[in-house]
């Protein structure tokens, strides 16, 4: 009986045992499915806003704003230049044939202020014509067409009659023949006796035998396009100013100083 009791004892504990066995190892197994079948998400990076630029773009003005000064131009006397260049000409020679000069653009409603305005010069009675030929409009390269002034540096000036904002000054000496006239400088001003407000826009007095500084602009040929000189500055702002002053220094073919016309294109200051 004993006996009967004991073996019955050890079946229970056996069953009992074995069934915490099994309930044990299937959490075990049931841990390790949820580890495997539900990874842990990743940290999604935050996003990054793009770096500001460290400078503005410049603004460019759209190109409706900008329009070809209306520059008529005279007739041509001669086509290309001469190869023998005058002995110590300062001439920026360019190899194949001479193209047109590009239309020079500036704002809408900027014309030629200097159209009929007063001349004066510092050889008050002129060789061969009068000062107000500079501005009456005629620029062909005829013998009446010009003004001419005596040896030695000279100068002629336009009284704008108001303050302009001045982006072109185009300067027509005479242009028969390829000739280069010297120490061109041209200066604007605030008073006609150029003291207040002086500033030079053009200068290719390489040695300062004028007087009026150092230059360091090219000499150039006479021709039909004349000299056409930016008045802009580096901020790309017009020059300011009532008066011109264009200087010279006799040329390549004689010592006289001759002009046919010069144009200011400029719009009223305000």
């Amino acid at each position: 009986m004993m006996k009967a009791l004991t073996a019955m004892l050890m079946v229970s504990c056996l069953v009992v045992l074995t069934a915490c066995l099994t309930s044990a190892e299937s959490a075990v197994t049931q841990g390790g499915n949820s580890a495997t079948t539900q990874p842990a998400t990743a940290t999604q990076p935050a996003a990054v806003a793009p770096a500001a630029p460290t400078t503005q773009p410049a603004a460019t003005a759209p190109a409706g704003d900008l329009v070809a000064i209306p520059l008529e131009l005279p007739k041509p006397r001669f086509s290309g230049t001469p190869k023998n260049l005058p002995p110590g000409t300062r001439v920026k020679v360019t190899e194949g044939p001479v193209k047109p000069r590009d239309p020079f653009l500036a704002p809408k409603g900027v014309t030629n202020v200097a159209f009929k305005k007063p001349v004066t010069a510092s050889d008050m009675e002129p060789v061969i014509g009068t000062l107000d030929l500079i501005t009456n409009g005629s620029k062909e390269a005829v013998e009446d067409a010009y003004v001419e002034l005596g040896p030695n540096v000279q100068w002629v000036q336009i009284d704008l009659g108001a303050q302009y904002d001045i982006y072109a000054i185009v300067t027509w000496h005479e242009h028969k023949d390829p000739r280069v006239y010297k120490d061109v400088v041209i200066q604007v001003a605030d008073d006609k006796d150029f003291i207040k407000g002086v500033r030079t826009v053009f200068n290719n007095d390489n040695d300062n035998s004028a007087g009026l500084g150092l230059g360091d602009a090219w000499e150039f040929f006479e021709t039909n396009e004349g000299q056409l000189v930016d008045c802009k500055g580096k901020d790309g702002k017009p020059v300011r100013a009532r008066y011109v002053r264009e200087y010279s220094n006799g040329n390549t073919a004689d010592d006289l100083n001759r002009y046919s016309e010069i144009e200011v294109y400029a719009l009223p200051a305000k």
